[in-house]
């Protein structure tokens, strides 16, 4: 039996006679023909990093952002249509202020986590740093380091040759960068912008982005690296 072309993909809710919903298909195929989102989990925090494909010149720099705050110690990374990045934050805001009205304290990450599509999101909480990754179907998992994106694959073998949990926040922007580019020139796409955020010592166990000299700092060294890779 076939489901091509019997309207099956009109709704997020909706089976197909062989148990496949396509909006849920759709939205992953989404994420991994865009940018490149990593995650990593290390001793004093959580690092984010994201390769921001610019599709035209025009644009203002560093607008559109592609990582979000979420609680004061919460922070979120999207990959895919832009437009479905902001709404999930936006639900993320709401579920994680919903739960300070309810319970008068800072939200877990998983109780955030546990509300949300397809995403990777991190926390230092009072249980330490926290990086889960939330697939389209809604399920998520908790991960020491992720990626997820076009260039995720390569991503992955870079992060998994790294020892996580004995970086300090600092060093993990540095190999975040270095990932980041690394990806970016094997699949030779547009110019990006690269995005980097961190929660831990370094914040005050605060999500914000990176001061601009280490920015910089990063992406002169992930870029001297490119020249050395083999």
């Amino acid at each position: 039996m076939t489901s091509i072309g019997t309207g099956y993909d009109l709704s997020a809710s909706t089976y197909s006679p062989d148990g496949r919903i396509f909006q849920v298909e759709y939205a992953g195929k989404a994420v991994e023909n865009s940018g490149t989102a990593i995650g990593l989990k290390v001793k004093d925090g959580v690092v984010f990093a994201v390769e921001k494909l610019v599709h035209s010149k025009l644009l203002v720099p560093h607008a559109n952002r592609r990582i979000q705050t979420i609680d004061r110690h919460i922070g979120l990374a999207t990959s895919g249509l832009l437009a479905d990045g902001r709404h999930i934050s936006n639900r993320a805001r709401d579920e994680a202020a919903n739960y300070r009205e309810t319970y008068n304290s800072p939200p877990p990450l998983k109780a955030v986590a546990d509300r949300l599509g397809f995403t990777i999101l991190g926390a230092v909480d009072n249980k330490g740093p926290s990086l889960y990754v939330i697939e389209p179907s809604g399920v998520f998992f908790g991960y020491n380091g992720a990626a997820v994106g076009k260039g995720r694959q390569l991503a992955k073998t870079e992060l998994e040759k790294l020892k996580l949990s004995e970086l300090s926040i600092r060093e993990a922007v540095y190999e975040a960068a270095r990932i980041i580019y690394l990806v970016h020139d094997d699949a030779k796409e547009k110019d990006f912008e690269l995005e980097i955020s961190w929660i831990g010592t370094e914040s005050d166990n605060l999500h914000v982005h990176v001061p601009d000299d280490l920015l910089k700092d990063a992406e002169a060294k992930a870029k001297a690296a490119l020249e050395t890779f083999e």
